[in-house]
């Protein structure tokens, strides 16, 4: 049982019980479809839990130079770079970090590919194709729209590949399930299946949120088995993010004030949507608050908003059992994936405190936040 008065106010709380029931799971379909699957950073980058990780899944992805050090320095592992450019500023230190890169577009592998031969380690390296379709609603999170920057389609590409590429990647689901896996494979192979038996990989991207609750896992291990047995050449890569930490904690925030407009009643908390929730209004989508429900007539009811100054900055309406009071405690549900290394000072605001609810039922304190944090970001 968890004790928030143990908790500091505002902070993210990972549960290691929780975080360790989704690995158990991700390792097992690893298992059994004999396939790779490996950490998305963009999604969860908390390092200090990598040793809990580590213990189930070894490998990690990167986006960036930074997150390509990370992988190595704190995962134990070269990692699996992408980037939509790289620069020739960066590239030296992605290439030092990295056992597989793949390229955003045919001009990006001519120009750096060079760069990847003759190093202390060997470096595979891949394009990222666009199959030109996608189940993904949203258009912010959709990689395959009408114009989309991201991945080469396959009119770019001729009948052969460039030398020196070993593989292909794709990314084109969004806390997908199985089918719409299934589906963009249909498509991978009717506009990319002459290169498939020629490559040594096939890197799946993210998206696959297996953790889900009815997420069909049987579904997708036989769908990866059938693909493996048609082209036996191919190591199947998958990175989700969400996946590693879907379901397993939540953002601690206390009231602070309780305002009222028009008849409608605002509890201002001590976090921020803008800063601390970004997701919610981006993507956009409602979370879920322990102990509230939707609106109830006749019950009490408050619209959330944040404490930055963006008049935008709130959500609503949540009803609750009694009267909110300045003091309460509001419990976010789902706030460790994406949420976490999306924050941001804006305002000044501190991020808020982040800790794990270890599996003996104690807390232990990861960091928490102040002014030297904020004031070094614009020295």
């Amino acid at each position: 049982m968890i004790d928030f008065d143990k908790i500091p106010s505002p902070c993210y709380v990972m549960e290691e019980k929780l975080l360790r029931r989704n690995l158990a799971l991700i390792k097992s379909v690893k298992e059994r479809a004999n396939v790779n699957i490996i950490l998305a950073f963009k999604a969860f980058a908390l390092w200090k839990a990598f040793p809990i990780v580590r213990e189930y899944i070894p490998l990690s992805t990167a986006s960036s130079k930074f997150e390509a050090r990370l992988a190595y320095e704190e995962m134990g592992n070269w990692a699996h770079t992408y980037s939509p450019a790289y620069t020739e500023e960066d590239f030296p230190e992605i290439a030092r970090y990295s056992s597989h890169v793949t390229f955003n577009s045919l001009s990006q592998f001519e120009r750096f590919y060079p760069m990847t031969c003759g190093r202390g380690h060997r470096i595979s390296c891949g394009l990222r194709i666009n199959p030109e379709y996608s189940e993904v609603e949203t258009e912010l999170y959709n990689p395959c729209a009408p114009g989309s920057r991201l991945g080469v389609t396959s009119e770019a590409l001729d009948d052969k590949l460039p030398d020196g590429v070993e593989g292909l990647h794709f990314h084109t689901l969004c806390e997908s399930g199985p089918d719409d896996l299934h589906k963009t494979l249909d498509e991978v192979e009717r506009r990319f299946g002459r290169f498939l038996p020629h490559v040594k990989w096939l890197n799946m991207g993210g998206g696959h949120l297996m953790t889900r609750e009815g997420y069909d896992v049987d579904y997708l291990v036989a769908l990866l088995r059938n693909f493996k047995r048609k082209y036996p050449n191919l190591e199947l890569i998958l990175e989700p993010g969400s996946a590693f930490a879907w379901r397993t904690g939540f953002l601690l925030t206390t009231v602070v004030d309780i305002v009222e407009n028009h008849g409608i009643r605002t509890a201002i908390i001590d976090a921020s949507f803008t800063c601390h929730m970004p997701d919610c209004l981006e993507m956009p989508y409602k979370p879920a608050i322990r102990f509230a429900t939707d609106p109830v007539e006749g019950k009490p009811t408050y619209r959330i908003g944040g404490n930055s100054c963006l008049s935008g900055d709130y959500m609503g309406d949540w009803s609750f059992d009694k009267p909110l009071a300045i003091g309460d405690k509001l419990i976010f549900e789902d706030m460790i994936h994406y949420t976490i290394v999306k924050t941001n000072m804006f305002n000044g605001i501190p991020h808020p405190s982040i800790a794990l609810w270890n599996k003996n039922d104690e807390l232990t304190l990861y960091r928490t936040f102040g002014y030297e944090d904020y004031k070094n970001r614009m020295d």
